[in-house]
């Protein structure tokens, strides 16, 4: 297929004149959680950044989000940057509107890279790491987004002992509010996961768990937005049912929700002491509460979140 690299160049040379920006990252929000990194180190690990050549493998809708970001906050330079999709007129449109070197060859782009992101689909990851791995070594960096698959999974595809992070981030990636799960594969150390989480704090918020509890990440926090809009629209419609104008009723139970969940990030209290504090004696609010109990709201979700978790570990076995 046509390669559609703007100004191409041989890969000794591919970013060795990269110069490094000013502190870009994260700015207006806690640029990276406390128990990993602090803030003095945030320039430092920009300053790394700054000097790697980024892959991007499958530049859909997440690996687009993450890719804008990253540009936007110039946590990569574009001469630095390439990636892929499927289709060469796609690759072309992309490469014109972000600045950077597009193609449909895997293989071609991955040459070189000190980070390849994987956002490719779980049913293709095997295809993909095979097509890639000769041009993985140990200084490569493999990260990949893909739900359901191990890091053990993608270390048997390559030869090499090479560092694997895999990430489970969610769709409020696009608004810069995402939440991110990060582990860290066996041959992958603090390092690596300094730098994983760096990328993904330029999207919202980043923890590190287990791997085995990598699929709850998946059922919790990856499909816990679809959940928290069915709530979201619910008490719109509650507002409608009330008499409020749609518009106006949407915007107060989306403000309402928002305004909730900052309150447990900023404050660190547990939202059942948040939840008593608005709950007044014989008040309006501890109806409604018992209204929610008695329709088994509470019960109801966190079997959505148990059902969406199973079926993570599902994802990688399908064709």
């Amino acid at each position: 297929m046509q390669n559609t690299y703007p100004n191409s160049r041989p890969k000794v040379s591919w970013c060795k004149d990269r110069q490094v920006p000013g502190l870009h990252l994260n700015t207006g929000r806690t640029m990276v959680d406390a128990d990993l990194l602090v803030v003095k180190n945030v320039c430092t690990m920009t300053q790394k950044l700054a000097e790697k050549r980024l892959t991007v493998l499958g530049t859909g809708k997440l690996g687009g989000i993450l890719l804008r970001a990253y540009l936007k906050q110039e946590l990569f330079a574009p001469k630095c940057v390439r990636a892929t999709v499927q289709h060469a007129e796609k690759a072309k449109a992309l490469g014109k509107e972000l600045g950077v070197a597009v193609t449909t060859e895997n293989r071609k782009a991955a040459q070189g890279a000190d980070i390849v992101l994987l956002c490719v689909k779980p049913k293709v990851m095997g295809e993909v790491l095979r097509e890639i791995a000769p041009e993985l070594n140990e200084k490569t960096l493999v990260i990949s987004v893909a739900a359901s698959v191990p890091t053990n999974y993608i270390e048997q595809h390559v030869t090499a002992k090479i560092p694997v992070v895999r990430a489970m981030p969610n769709t409020p990636s696009t608004v810069g509010c995402g939440m991110t799960g990060i582990c860290r594969g066996a041959h992958a150390g603090a390092e690596h996961l300094e730098i994983a989480r760096a990328m993904f704090s330029a999207v919202g918020r980043t923890v590190v768990v287990d791997e085995k509890n990598m699929d709850a990440v998946t059922g919790l926090s990856a499909s816990g937005p679809a959940f928290a809009y069915i709530i979201l629209e619910s008490l719109a419609e509650a507002g409608v049912k009330v008499g409020l104008a749609r518009d106006v009723a949407t915007l107060l139970a989306a403000q309402t929700m928002k305004g909730a969940a900052s309150v447990v990030l900023e404050t660190g209290d547990h939202p059942a002491l948040l939840k008593d504090a608005v709950t007044t004696p014989a008040g309006c609010t501890i109806d409604g509460i018992l209204e929610l109990e008695e329709g088994k709201l509470r019960v109801t979700l966190i079997k959505a979140v148990v059902k969406a978790t199973s079926r993570a570990g599902e994802l990688l076995f399908e064709k």
